[in-house]
């Protein structure tokens, strides 16, 4: 028999103990703040029917879902013109569920199912995993976390600058201080393509507008010829080309340059009401941009849009999200509003880990080391082992007796801070010998002494 080497699957990744409790502190700061704000937990499962999923993300998305081969001979009962008919059509007689590819549909098919039982307006948030078939680069991955925040059954715009304020608290908690929180509006988006002519060509629009960044103004407007804008379309767009120089200038722009489009004044109106919410709660605002560029999720996206990018790193954004119209509608349900924000851990990870932000004792999960040179010192700090526990310090006793330098090499290898040292002297006197693994330093305390200093 061939040994075989283990391998992981293309975009995905093991995450070992010192990993996960970074990543342990990234969530109970998500968490923690979620919670804050009056957002209840919810968990979804990991499979979903193919029925639930497919033509909720595009074809695109379609394509980027894992579906699921149904158990046993899932070939059975095929004919060779089921395979000559093309993947769409075979896919739904092979596999009937996949993997989820967000927590939002997941979410809006529990509130359909759950909704005689729910308090509104909702809110929720939701800690785990998605897949998607995506070709792994840096950043992106095909397994990878997703923390959501949603609040459905309310058309408030309080909710909005809540989200702002909970994305503060967050980043401010995981010492990311450098950060853009950028707003737009989809009806402002919906305005522009209004006030230039091309009404209901906001998609093509927008998608090539979200590459300035990347491509420049001239093979933006290079890439709106080839998709059948005009000149004079082109030259009324001009506008959003400009940078102003604060967010109360680009409001007044945006009046200015909208000012004959309902849908679009109506949009600026919403964010500045936002805006006023946001001062009212004492959030500063030079972390905050309106951006009116920012076009991501036009297909579901009815309101308010946000992006969060860490400055400094050349890592995507690392929070989005936006308020949404009809989020259940494709179950039934219409006119539920929502809004909602989705944090990237796996990108937050990746600049904290960048700009060294993970608070130095991250690694440490075991606080006391108690040593173990024989059977009568074994049994010794067996009975203050619990003690310790109890007293709410990670502890460990050495599961076997050895020299000192094992336990030590053990203690530094683990970055145990402190090690009780009990041999037959601690044993007769009741004073132990507290070794601070950091400093080298040694001091003579008593069980409770050494209990009360590191509690």
């Amino acid at each position: 028999m061939s040994i075989q080497k283990p391998t992981l699957p293309r975009g995905t990744r093991d995450f070992g103990p010192e990993q996960m409790v970074k990543r342990n502190f990234i969530f109970d700061t998500i968490r923690r703040t979620f919670q804050k704000y009056g957002f209840q937990p919810l968990e979804t499962p990991t499979i979903e029917n193919l029925s639930v999923l497919m033509g909720k993300y595009g074809e695109e998305g379609d394509q980027l879902l894992f579906k699921v081969l149904n158990s046993g001979n899932f070939l059975d009962g095929l004919q060779p013109a089921d395979i000559d008919e093309g993947y769409k059509k075979l896919t739904p007689k092979i596999a009937e569920k996949g993997l989820r590819y967000d927590l939002t549909v997941p979410f809006a098919r529990y509130v359909v199912m759950n909704r005689g039982e729910l308090t509104f307006p909702f809110k929720r948030y939701q800690l785990q995993p998605v897949w998607r078939a995506d070709r792994p680069q840096k950043g992106r991955y095909r397994e990878f976390y997703q923390c959501d925040a949603d609040v459905v059954g309310t058309t408030s715009l309080i909710c909005e600058a809540e989200i702002v304020a909970m994305l503060h608290e967050i980043f401010g908690g995981l010492g990311i201080g450098d950060f853009t929180i950028k707003i737009n509006n989809r009806k402002i988006l919906s305005g522009i393509a209004e006030v230039i002519g091309v009404a209901g060509m906001e998609s093509a629009l927008f998608v090539a507008i979200d590459k300035l960044d990347k491509i420049g103004k001239e093979k933006v407007e290079e890439e709106l010829r080839e998709k059948g804008l005009s000149e004079a379309s082109i030259k009324k767009l001009q506008p959003l080309f400009g940078a102003p120089t604060s967010n109360r200038e680009a409001f007044e722009n945006l009046k200015d340059w909208l000012q004959n489009s309902q849908v679009g004044m109506k949009g600026v109106q919403e964010l500045e009401q936002v805006w006023k919410y946001i001062r009212t709660m004492g959030i500063p605002e030079k972390k905050l941009q309106l951006d009116i560029t920012l076009a991501r999720g036009l297909s579901y996206y009815t309101g308010a849009i946000f992006e969060v990018k860490a400055n400094g790193v050349q890592i995507g954004s690392i929070s989005g999200g936006g308020r949404y119209d009809n989020l259940t509608a494709a179950f039934g349900v219409p006119n539920l509003s929502g809004v909602g924000i989705s944090l990237g851990v796996d990108r937050i990870y990746d600049v904290m880990e960048e700009l060294n932000l993970f608070p130095s004792d991250s690694g440490t999960t075991t606080r006391l080391l108690f040593t173990n040179f024989d059977a009568q010192a074994e049994e010794f700090s067996l009975s203050l082992l619990q003690k310790a526990r109890a007293a709410g310090i990670n502890a460990e006793l050495f599961p076997e007796s050895s020299k000192l330098k094992k336990q030590l090499d053990y203690a530094d290898r683990k970055r145990i801070p402190f090690v009780v040292l009990i041999g037959s002297e601690e044993m007769e006197s009741g004073l132990l010998t507290l070794k601070n693994m950091t400093t080298g330093e040694q001091e003579k305390l008593t069980a409770d002494q050494i209990l009360a200093k590191l509690a």
